[in-house]
């Protein structure tokens, strides 16, 4: 368990306690926002959603609930509100005695849940932020005042929600499989079906389109050609897994992050779960936060500008995987060099170029050092939770780049798909980071 997590639960405890009327002090601990995202993060976890899917959980809730810190600190924050494609207004505050920070916790579990979960899935979370307010002397006015303007925050960020095209691609088409050379295929174990191939279709939050950055075309397919780059890139792939050292065995299963590991032994099948890629980044954010020492609203602004850089480069990167289609390492290698040869990583089921983790790792990054500063050295527990050790870093950016690196380890990705990935991560990290005026 993670230190601010501790912290986080000792303060929700502190429920029992009558005497003091320190509402305010409770509710104004970062702390306690990030025990919140991390507890969404776990609720996206046990509902096996995809990575992209998840990273909708999170731009949401973090942008409802920036909006109520933004609308409580107008000299400090600015309003999204015009700055997001389909956003144009949030609603003013008409009272003036409310807890900005305990409605924007509100908020966050509202929308989190809501855009995609069934009702209920914070209720009891919820609940405990609410009993916390009331042990704590929160007068009742300020209580009802305070949720009264976290719903109409909600409805104004849900009504948004719902015009970003997910629920028309919950009934696109299905993918078409064809097995010809250098396409995707199913991997084993699960010859899972092709992940969200319509999510290019998602509404951009900042980015223009879909086409405004646009890397250059994969190597082409060519197995028989050994001076061929897209030869040589099999081959070398091929040879690291087989040969991985110590650390690169460590650096490949610390960003694994498979929100779904299918495991076989013999006849027996069961399913292990970690954080998606863009939930261990929502850890890393809390991370960042205690480590830098930062208050409330900003923490809020933080988890809210990278959520919006991780959803956008999740919707560019799948334009792109499915504009080409190509295949894994794992496919050509079992059918072109050898048939018993398997990657470090469990290939996750969509097509191989460009690299998901190393685009998002890399906007992430952009978005985290605007905020906190490009030598933040911290120590990553995210996942502590699934038996691994920490690691450290010197930036938000060393962690990006050694992404890149652990996808090429792991077998999943080609060195140059790593490569090209990280680098259209980043431009779109920058223009995100350019565009949006939140901080004051």
């Amino acid at each position: 368990m993670r230190p601010w997590i501790i912290l986080s639960l000792s303060l929700l405890a502190l429920s029992s306690c009558h005497s003091k009327k320190d509402y305010e002090a409770v509710f104004k601990d970062p702390i306690l926002y990030c025990n919140t995202v991390y507890r969404l993060n776990n609720v996206v976890m046990g509902n096996n959603f995809t990575p992209m899917v998840a990273s909708r959980n999170y731009l949401y809730a973090n942008v409802a609930a920036y909006e109520v810190m933004a609308a409580g600190q107008p000299s400090q924050f600015t309003s999204l509100a015009g700055q997001l494609h389909g956003l144009s207004t949030i609603p003013k505050p008409t009272e003036s005695d409310i807890n900005f920070e305990f409605a924007a916790l509100l908020s966050f579990c509202k929308l989190g849940e809501a855009v995609t979960f069934p009702a209920g899935s914070m209720s009891e979370f919820v609940d405990s932020l609410k009993r916390l307010a009331t042990d704590h002397g929160m007068p009742d006015e300020v209580f009802q005042h305070s949720i009264s303007y976290s719903d109409s925050v909600s409805a104004a960020i849900m009504a948004w929600s719902k015009k970003d095209e997910y629920s028309q691609t919950r009934s696109a088409p299905k993918y078409t499989v064809l097995d010809s050379p250098g396409r995707w295929v199913p991997t084993p174990p699960a010859y899972s079906s092709a992940a969200e191939p319509h999510w290019n279709q998602i509404r951009e939050v900042v980015i223009d389109s879909v086409n405004q950055f646009l890397p250059i075309d994969p190597f082409p397919f060519n197995v028989s050609d050994s001076t061929s780059a897209y030869y040589r890139e099999v081959r070398k792939i091929e040879r690291t897994v087989d040969s991985l050292s110590p650390e690169q065995t460590f650096i490949a299963d610390f960003w694994d992050d498979n929100p779904f590991k299918l495991n076989v032994s013999g006849h027996v099948m069961f399913g292990t779960k970690k954080f998606s890629p863009g939930g261990h980044w929502m850890s890393i954010v809390g991370i960042g936060a205690v480590k830098a020492h930062a208050d409330f609203a900003t923490t809020v602004c933080a988890y809210a500008k990278t959520s919006i850089a991780i959803f956008d480069a999740f919707i560019q990167c799948w334009n792109i995987k499915y504009k080409y289609n190509t295949a894994r390492p794992e496919t050509v290698i079992t059918k072109y060099f050898n048939p018993d040869w398997e990657p470090h990583l469990q290939t996750p089921p969509f097509p191989e170029y460009t690299c998901g983790h190393c685009y998002i790792s890399a906007s992430a990054a952009e978005a985290l050092t605007s905020v906190f500063g490009d030598n933040l050295a911290y120590s990553d527990t995210s996942e502590m939770d699934f038996g691994i050790r920490p690691r450290n870093y010197n930036s938000f950016r060393h962690a990006a780049e050694e992404t890149a690196r652990s996808r090429f380890y792991g077998g999943i990705h080609f060195e140059h798909s790593t490569e090209v990935s990280q680098k259209m991560g980043k431009k779109i990290g920058e223009l995100i980071v350019s565009r949006l005026k939140m901080e004051k």
